[in-house]
C-alpha cells in the first residue's frame, strides 16, 4: 500500500495525472537528491512523500491563445 494515501496527495494537485507526472520527472533513479525522510528506497514512493510534503511542487502557466 502507498503511503501516503492517495487521496492525501490528491489534496496536493489539481488531478491523478499530475501527480503521476510530478512523480515521474522527480528523477530519483538518476542520483538526484532524496528531500524526505521516507523509510523505503523505492522511488514511487520517495516522490509520493515528497509531493505529501510539499517538498515538490508544480506551477500551471496560463496559456494564450
Amino acid at each position: 500500500m502507498l503511503y501516503p494515501s492517495i487521496n492525501e496527495i490528491r489534496k496536493k494537485a489539481d488531478s491523478r495525472y499530475t501527480i503521476v507526472i510530478l512523480a515521474a520527472k522527480r528523477d530519483i533513479i538518476d542520483g538526484k537528491p532524496i528531500l524526505t525522510d521516507a523509510d523505503t528506497d523505492k522511488p514511487v514512493s520517495i516522490a509520493a512523500n515528497e509531493i505529501a510534503e510539499d517538498l515538490i511542487t508544480y506551477r500551471r502557466d496560463d496559456l494564450l491563445l
